[in-house]
């Protein structure tokens, strides 16, 4: 399949996927660590920030949908990468796949973070979406990722618990289908030490590249992401500039 030729190859694109509850604003401190070259993007789902209003998705593969029709056009535009943390990565994962049946161009890596491989299921998962609120509340704030503090508000409960707890629904009963279809791009992932994920989980994601999988471990538990912005925004920027460079490299060679 002919892939769509690339406009502009100096200025790179990497969108970004939230984890469950997480909207756009977990990214904006990631703008002042980024090399210029990179633009960042990170990305709003329905239901939240300016798409408040939006209805909440009933799966992961509708929210993989409405995203890939949302940046779309961008991704004819210019080169780009995928960082994904957690419910994020699944999406970057889903997306990656929805985007290698296409003619458009593929992205140069792909980033995960805070989830194990796809085809990794665990019996003894908790399943969060099942529990009633109290327990639901509780098990969140064990996480780490929302401030006790936050669930002391009623009008906000009321907005946010909704929305929080439909994510972690559509990232639980999301379920690998068949045999695994490894991707071509190379693909690096974040985990934190004390994640509740097993070794198979976190080791097991080379399994979906053809590439090479680099993984980082980083101190912390399921939400490492907000105290280890620069260690992971410079792996990345590493990773794209050396990427980008030598792809301009074999284009010069091949002119």
């Amino acid at each position: 399949m002919n892939r769509i030729e690339l406009i502009d190859m100096n200025k790179l694109k990497l969108f970004c996927f939230p984890y469950a509850g997480g909207s756009a604003v977990i990214f904006k401190k990631w703008k002042q660590h980024l090399d210029p070259s990179i633009e960042l993007r990170p990305i709003e789902l329905a239901g939240r920030g300016k798409r408040i209003q939006e209805p909440l998705y009933n799966d992961i593969y509708e929210a993989t949908d409405d995203i890939f029709h949302h940046i779309y056009e961008e991704l004819i535009e210019s080169p780009y990468a995928f960082f994904g943390h957690s419910m994020g990565a699944i999406i970057a994962h889903l997306l990656a796949h929805k985007i290698n049946h296409t003619s458009l161009a593929e992205p140069m890596h792909l980033f995960f973070a805070g989830r194990g491989a796809p085809h990794v299921e665990r019996q003894d998962e908790k399943k969060y979406h099942l529990m009633d609120n109290e327990d639901f509340k509780k098990e969140v704030i064990n996480l780490g990722g929302t401030p006790p503090e936050f669930f002391n508000h009623p009008e906000l409960l009321e907005l946010f618990l909704p929305l929080l707890k439909n994510d972690f629904k559509i990232a639980e009963t999301y379920e690998h289908q068949g045999e695994i279809q490894a991707l071509s791009q190379n693909m690096t992932v974040f985990l934190g030490k004390e994640d509740d994920l097993t070794p198979e989980q976190c080791g097991e994601w080379e399994k979906h590249t053809t590439g090479t999988c680099s993984t980082h471990y980083f101190d912390g538990g399921h939400f490492f992401l907000h105290d280890e912005t620069i260690a992971i925004t410079d792996i990345i920027n590493r990773t794209l500039i050396r990427m980008n460079d030598s792809k301009m490299a074999l284009e010069d060679l091949n002119s």
